[in-house]
């Protein structure tokens, strides 16, 4: 290997780009962060390149890897001025799209309702900032349904010019003030009593708006404000999806009577290897009782703990059943300002009204048989990719103990999957105690 590392030497070296953070297992292999340019020099095998990382070199796992495009290198020095990608960002809820899919959302836009009415009274002569306000649904909720003495609704996209319109179509340009700009810095005249925002994504946290949520409390929320949601929970549950895997893995199997079989490990590649968004679990999918892996409490959270935030689980299989992946939701609780007053929570699990942020499924690359009495245990942990901030990376770890001895030979077996998420770009990894698979796709993820 190292023969042909120095045969190839005087070539030009490629750019890549990290897709994932690597530690080096050797002295002879070279660690680097996810989103870290690197110059690859050569590729003694399909696994393993020679390359540099700030002049440092060493052997590079080839798969953690991505080629620069021409576009890239000439984009690099405005790309990385915006970390945040908020022209991309703002941009798509510039756009009606979005917001006729989460208006369309009657559990989502009657939850916030029902939140103001039910709050009514005590939100009278009170100052609201409605942060990421879109067309202003929740800021029109307060004006019509309470009496706040001032509604801020703050919304950094283009959509704000159509918000003021809609505000004074609908009467309420007295109570309601529209304010363009990012939250971080808007200037607001005074300090608010209550901070309500719809700021949830995918699996909670992707697109990280939860970070401008509590910039805005830090900065705007008087003392003993009200944060609307109040917590937030996100929820994991090992299931079948049977239907899921028929449609793209089992269909190879004899199409019109004919052997299509050696297409089953790339149909495995193109649709195991990332999460399925929009997924709709059904309840009797689930084999075991849901479990919250991760709780916010949004008046202790801070920016900091955004980087990474872990969460353990241990579930029960409650029935048998074929394990084809997790499924992931979440949860969001309104803490009542009305003295005796019930939260209201908005769920968007199998048990509950559909809303348009559905479920995430993370298929495993290969079903395993699990059994009443089964227990399968592991953590999860949301790590936050330090330079793209509105990226994340999913990492599951899981053993499954088993209660007979027909469970697939995985008693003693630990498992991990890696889903690194982006907004346009995702790497999945897989690994066992028998094998290492790595996968990179690209896939276009809108979420609301």
């Amino acid at each position: 290997m190292q023969a042909e590392k120095e045969d190839e030497d005087e070539a030009s070296p490629e750019e890549y780009v990290a897709l994932s953070d690597f530690t080096g297992g050797g002295s002879d292999q070279r660690s680097f962060s996810s989103g870290d340019r690197l110059l690859v020099h050569s590729k003694p095998s399909a696994e393993w390149w020679w390359a540099t990382l700030q002049g440092v070199p060493g052997y590079v796992p080839a798969s953690y890897l991505r080629l620069v495009t021409a576009e890239e290198e000439e984009e690099e020095d405005i790309s990385l001025e915006d970390p945040w990608q908020d022209e991309e960002y703002f941009g798509s809820y510039g756009t009606l799209r979005l917001h006729l899919e989460m208006l369309s959302d009657k559990s989502r836009t009657e939850t916030y309702r029902q939140v103001i009415l039910s709050n009514s009274a005590s939100l009278r002569n009170k100052a609201v900032m409605d942060l990421g306000c879109g067309t202003g649904i929740i800021s029109l909720f307060c004006a019509q349904l309470a009496q706040p003495s001032v509604v801020y609704a703050v919304e950094a996209s283009s959509m704000a010019d159509y918000t003021r319109q809609l505000v004074k179509q609908n009467g309420c340009e007295e109570v309601v003030t529209v304010l363009q700009g990012r939250a971080e810095e808007i200037e607001l005249p005074e300090q608010v009593d209550v901070l309500v925002s719809e700021w949830m994504g995918n699996c909670l946290l992707f697109e990280f708006m939860v970070e401008s949520v509590l910039q805005a409390r830090d900065r705007c929320l008087r003392d003993g404000g009200i944060m609307w949601p109040s917590s937030a929970a996100l929820t994991l549950v090992p299931c079948q999806a049977d239907s899921y895997y028929t449609e793209k893995m089992a269909f190879w199997e004899r199409p019109y009577g004919l052997d299509f079989t050696p297409l089953q490990p790339l149909a495995q590649q193109e649709f195991f290897t990332k999460p399925k968004f929009s997924h709709l679990i059904e309840p009797e999918d689930c084999l075991t009782a849901p479990c919250d892996v991760i709780c916010l409490d949004m008046y202790t959270l801070q920016v900091r703990d955004l980087e990474e935030m872990k969460g353990q689980f241990h579930f029960c299989v409650e029935k048998s059943g074929v394990f084809h992946g997790f499924t992931a939701w979440f949860t969001v609780h309104f803490e009542s300002l009305e003295e005796g007053g019930a939260a209201v929570e908005l769920n968007t699990g199998p048990n509950s009204e559909p809303t348009h942020w559905k479920q995430t499924l993370f298929m495993l690359d290969r079903p395993v048989s699990v059994y009443a009495g089964d227990s399968i245990s592991g953590s999860i942990v949301l790590h936050r990719n330090p330079v793209w901030r509105r990226h994340m990376t999913v990492t599951l770890q899981w053993n499954i103990n088993s209660s007979t001895e027909d469970t697939d030979n995985c008693q003693a077996n630990l498992f991990m999957s890696l889903y690194t998420i982006y907004l346009s770009d995702y790497v999945h990894k897989v690994v066992t105690d028998d094998f290492i698979i790595f996968h990179t796709f690209v896939v276009t993820f809108f979420s609301c």
